[in-house]
């Protein structure tokens, strides 16, 4: 037989092999976590080790299913955390899909940079990260107010009811002044915006969305917020 077509035979059979184990996974996952999207279920290079990825969540099991990973692949020549690369490129955020329209906006020097922020008005991670925001330069913050902790709703509505919204938010935010909205406003935005941290299964405060569709969680300091929006736009 022509050694080029026993190549491309053994080619197919492994990969034949990978698709019927690939399946079989699939089948195996989705009876032990039926409440649970599953997307995909990839071979790893790494021998015996599968990619299962959830709605929000990748983790890697064995062929046999009898374990399950949750945590980082490190590739010990190059110190690239592989799992966080492939986090990124899997669910990754399109600003362009976000109402930033619907956002309050921050616009500082040109504006060029975007960032997008979920807060709470009555996080205190929120309120330092006000701190760091605020030495940013040539940049657009899109914010939206969520509601997370107890009384922050109240607090949201009337910061949106106020005459300058951007204003309102930053004074409560940096220097605890109640926002005085004067008078009550449609605040259906608002209800989206929360729709919106449940669809993206936000549920921590403060969120930030990176340009190139990176999303953190948690407070941050200037230096990294500035590194990462240095990254360029997906």
């Amino acid at each position: 037989m022509n050694p080029l077509i026993c190549l491309a035979l053994v080619a197919l059979l492994f990969t034949d092999s990978a698709l019927a184990s690939e399946a079989s996974i699939r089948t195996a996952m989705e009876k032990r976590f039926p409440y649970q999207q599953l997307i995909s279920v990839t071979k790893t290079p790494f021998a015996g080790l599968y990619e299962v990825v959830f709605e929000d969540q990748l983790v890697y099991t064995d062929e046999k299913t009898t374990h399950l990973f949750s945590g980082n692949i490190i590739d010990m020549r190059t110190m690239e955390n592989l799992t966080a690369a492939r986090e990124k490129k899997l669910f990754a955020v399109n600003l362009g899909e976000l109402p930033l329209d619907r956002a309050i906006k921050n616009i500082k020097g040109n504006g060029k940079k975007k960032l997008v922020v979920f807060s709470d008005a009555n996080c205190s991670y929120c309120k330092s990260l006000e701190k760091e925001l605020a030495g940013l330069t040539d940049a657009t913050i899109y914010l939206f107010p969520i509601s997370l902790l107890n009384g922050s709703e109240e607090k949201a509505s009337a910061v949106w009811c106020s005459p300058d919204r951007l204003k309102a938010w930053e004074d409560m935010m940096l220097h605890g002044v109640a926002p005085n909205p004067g008078k009550n406003c449609d605040t259906a935005a608002l209800s989206e915006f929360s729709l919106l941290a449940k669809k993206r299964k936000i549920s921590l405060t403060p969120t930030l969305i990176f340009e190139d569709g990176t999303l953190k969680q948690g407070w941050m300091p200037l230096d990294q917020i500035r590194k990462l929006m240095a990254t360029p736009a997906q």
